[in-house]
């Protein structure tokens, strides 16, 4: 009997993705300051723990660059433009193997278009896939909803960014837990996101 997948995470063999959070997005996704906050901190601590980042930008010519609030590092972050709908380009695929990467931890949007592709192209892989439910939104509530439950059936897990960090930590003792602490004591913005599952 083949063993279920509990979806452990660890940090030496975890990525973070930050899918097309772009300017042009902001008027139309919904919670967009809420998602963009979330994603930051994410960001923020896989840069403390040294988890390696892919950033992507959707059509970036016409709909423009990673939101500066995120605070990505233009000169050495892995940031690559596509026009498909998911994450899994020759690049990405090349670096994951590489980096010997079994757990992708995704956040951005929108749900049911690069978000979904993106998880649907890593679980065939083989990967482990955490959306991170406070940082992934769309337009419509609807199509978000049905795209998480298609996630879920499809073998994605589904979690908090703060529950997705101290899995990571594992342990208050880890040297990066009070770095990482300070990220999270203030909770993570109330979107309504998390109600509409």
């Amino acid at each position: 009997m083949a063993s279920k997948r509990l979806g452990q995470v660890f940090i030496r063999n975890s990525a973070l993705f930050l899918c097309d959070m772009q300017e042009k997005f902001r008027p139309t996704i919904q919670y967009f300051p809420q998602i963009v906050e979330v994603a930051s901190r994410m960001y923020r601590a896989a840069k403390i723990m040294e988890i390696p980042t892919i950033i992507t930008e959707q059509y970036p010519k016409g709909l423009g660059p990673t939101v500066p609030e995120i605070g990505v590092e233009r000169e050495t972050d892995t940031i690559l433009s596509k026009t498909c709908f998911t994450m899994c380009l020759p690049q990405v695929e090349e670096k994951l193997k590489e980096m010997g990467t079994e757990s992708v931890i995704l956040c951005g949007i929108e749900t049911q278009a690069c978000i979904q592709k993106t998880a649907l192209d890593l679980l065939e892989r083989g990967l482990d896939v955490h959306i991170i439910a406070d940082a992934c939104s769309s337009r419509s509530m609807v199509d978000r909803m049905y795209a998480i439950e298609r996630l879920r059936q499809s073998g994605a897990f589904i979690t908090t960014s703060e529950g997705m960090l101290l899995q990571l930590l594992g342990d208050a003792k880890h040297p990066n837990f009070k770095e990482v602490q300070k990220l999270i004591q203030t909770s993570a913005p109330d979107s309504g996101l998390l109600s509409k599952m």
